[in-house]
């Protein structure tokens, strides 16, 4: 006998699927006991939905397969969403297996039910609820496409009372489809690019993740035309490495370096990258845009010539038409003014910095409590964590540190909610990432606020026992709503955190945990919680006050810093 359970089980196993993530109950009981009888899938039982919804998406990102995530009736389900949310942002194929009240309760305003059709109608490619067994395999090899052919979401929902149906003895097991063909551009949009870009006197590259399958054609391409390439920060993965071109990335984690790249050229390429903020992009350029996407091009900034397919197709197509060129300072001014930018960040990664005539200054201003300086943490981190760690990052100022100090090089992976800007994403992500190769560490990049916020969670990786290092950047606030607020010059409010001893808490939750003060303290408790077999917690007590200083900061932000300042010191003098 099979269940209907047990056929999506097994259809689960033969697609690769290794975890199956969520909270067990009542509707999907059955399922949870096909796992318990699977040897090739593992159940992931977490303490919230929401972390297993994150930990089934960044499976799916760094494989390439279906990510399995499980939400029972009602609120279980409602508890995937955020979870599922920033799969469909990061483009992810995961598939969300829903419980749901029995058939014959459908409709009655039954206990915990909930309208999963409308639920998920925004979040998913596909959503439908089995009613019957005559609809398998085909409801099950349809969720499953879907999520792989779209790259999003897929939602299944399974009536309480469907489960354990048995299905016919001669029902084939669902199957799923393998990767599509890249798709490759018209020749003539390759050659009207490929005529703008020859007029253009100095050329800028923005490459995004998109681009990363392509990664020699793209190094040939910025050699070619002497052109620097700003990063995206998902494009860090796979174009940091050895790249005598890149200046690294734009936007409020950005440096003077891209601005110039930006402002200096006369043509602006971008490759494989949505890049959502425009106030950071340049005006009056001739822009070429390509992606696979149709639907991206143009919608960032007005494109002149769109090129629609693979980077890596569009580029063997693009390079033989292009002339070399030789002797344009574009690219040294632009890489100049990054190495210089580089070499001035270096001294907040001191210990003994504010000790020293140049940071006298700046500590009585932004750090007069000594705390640790952020820019420590995150710049050790990138010396001793291996080269192929996996890294993940919360939204907010954690992920400026990883972004200025820690460099993808190697084999290291890079996962953070970058286009839903979830809290609380960079712990469960880890969860996820360190379940595929317990050999293989991972490094989570935690902020306080987002820590919390699903701080049941890291029991589930003492359970597990899995290899995560949580760096915790405490510094008792929202870092980047208070730089916000600043920005336009209104004092901090609400952004203070009460926070307890995390590392107390990290060891009474069975993690090896240490709370770190002293700046000459940082290096030796990362080393030590990296060597660490099983997951570890460094909290790190950080300056609040540190600031990300934008790529060119305008009169405005300044101001408003300084009338900031001011209304916080006269509240805190009051």
């Amino acid at each position: 006998m099979t269940t209907v359970a047990q056929l999506l089980v097994r259809a689960l196993a033969d697609h690769g699927v290794s975890h199956v993530w969520g909270v067990v109950g009542d509707a999907l009981n059955p399922v949870t006991d096909a796992i318990r009888t699977e040897d090739r899938i593992t159940w992931m039982g977490v303490r919230h939905e929401e972390a297993g919804a994150f930990a089934a998406g960044a499976q799916a990102q760094l494989t390439g397969r279906l990510g399995v995530c499980m939400g029972t009736v009602g609120p279980g389900a409602v508890h995937l969403l955020n979870g599922l949310y920033d799969a469909k942002k990061s483009h992810a194929p995961v598939l969300a297996i829903c419980g749901q009240v029995p058939r014959p309760e459908l409709g009655t305003d039954f206990f915990q039910e909930v309208d999963n059709d409308q639920l998920f109608a925004d979040v998913a490619v596909f959503n439908q609820t089995v009613a019957s067994v005559e609809q398998l395999p085909m409801l099950i090899e349809q969720a499953g496409n879907a999520a792989l052919a779209e790259r999003g979401v897929a939602v299944l929902t399974l009536p309480g009372d469907v489960g354990g149906l048995e299905v016919p003895k001669d029902t084939p097991v669902p199957t799923f489809v393998g990767p599509a063909a890249d798709p490759a551009p018209s020749e003539e949009s390759v050659r009207a690019a490929a005529d703008a870009i020859e007029r253009a006197k100095k050329v800028t590259l923005l490459v995004g993740q998109g681009a990363r399958d392509a990664r020699a054609d793209v190094l040939a391409l910025a050699e070619r035309l002497r052109a620097p390439m700003v990063l995206t920060l998902k494009a860090k993965e796979g174009f940091e490495d050895d790249n005598p071109y890149e200046v690294g990335q734009s936007g409020l984690i950005g440096n003077p370096a891209t601005h110039r790249a930006f402002e200096d050229c006369d043509a602006l390429v971008l490759l494989g990258t949505d890049f959502p903020y425009r106030e950071f992009l340049p005006e009056g350029k001739t822009v070429v845009q390509v992606d696979r996407a149709a639907d991206h091009i143009g919608r960032r900034v007005p494109v002149d010539h769109a090129v629609v397919g693979d980077v890596g197709a569009a580029l063997g197509m693009l390079l033989p038409l292009l002339g070399a060129r030789e002797g344009d300072r574009h690219l040294d001014r632009a890489r100049e003014r990054y190495l210089e930018w580089r070499e001035g960040q270096s001294h907040f990664a001191d210990p003994d910095y504010e000790s020293k005539p140049v940071g006298l200054l700046r500590r009585t201003v932004d750090n007069p409590e000594h705390a640790i300086r952020p820019e420590l943490v995150a710049a050790a981190v990138d010396r001793l964590a291996p080269q192929d760690a996996v890294f993940t990052v919360d939204t907010g100022m954690s992920a400026v540190w990883l972004s200025r100090f820690v460099r993808m090089t190697g084999r290291r992976r890079l996962l953070g909610s970058f286009n839903l800007g979830s809290m609380a994403n960079a712990m469960p992500q880890a969860l996820g990432a360190a379940a595929l190769d317990p050999a293989r560490r991972v490094v989570a990049f935690c902020g306080d606020g987002g820590l919390s916020m699903l701080l049941g969670d890291l029991r589930t990786a003492v359970s597990h026992q899995l290899p995560i290092t949580f760096v915790l950047f405490d510094n008792s606030r929202l870092g980047m709503v208070k730089l916000e607020m600043e920005q336009v010059g209104l004092p901090e409010y609400g952004t203070v955190l009460d926070n307890p001893d995390f590392a107390a808490v990290g060891r009474a939750m069975g993690l090896h945990a240490t709370r770190v003060e002293d700046p000459h303290g940082v290096e030796p408790a990362l080393r030590e919680a990296l060597a660490h077999a099983g997951p570890s917690l460094v909290d790190l007590v950080t300056n609040a006050d540190e600031i990300a200083v934008p790529p060119k900061p305008t009169v405005d932000q300044a101001w408003g810093f300084a009338i900031a300042k001011t209304k916080e010191f006269l509240e805190s003098h009051s």
